[in-house]
């Protein structure tokens, strides 16, 4: 089963995400949420996403040393992380592709985006 990780500290942030991205679960897509990179991490450990949508400021550990975690320490393979943040200098974007993230998004985000993206990792067309 393939899944789709959601890493937001605020829960309305995580509501909506899982919104847009809901017709997956009718294709065999688990959708799975966390609070903050700490949680974040022990289920990419456990569940091996094939999909991170990963905002980058939170408590405990922030989205930027969960993917650097996830792809410089463990080499986790086959992960996808998107940073979803209202981070958009171009230094935060810079610090984004340092740690290895695969896709950038600022907030306010496009919802046909994230489907777009979500379609491409998954290759499943929901559109």
């Amino acid at each position: 089963m393939k899944k789709i990780l959601i890493v937001d500290d605020e829960v309305n942030n995580r509501l909506l995400l899982e919104e847009i991205l809901e017709d997956f679960k009718e294709r065999d897509v688990e959708i799975l949420l966390a609070e903050d990179g700490k949680q974040a991490l022990d289920i990419i450990k456990r569940e091996m996403p094939s999909l991170v949508f990963l905002d980058i400021m939170m408590p405990t550990i922030n989205g930027y040393e969960v993917c650097n975690i996830v792809k410089k320490e463990l080499k986790l393979q086959g992960i996808y992380i998107v940073l979803l943040t209202a981070k958009g200098r171009e230094d935060d974007k810079y610090r984004g592709r340092q740690v290895m993230c695969d896709k950038y998004i600022t907030k306010p985000f496009h919802f046909n985006e994230v489907l777009a993206i979500a379609e491409n990792v998954l290759g499943i067309k929901i559109l």
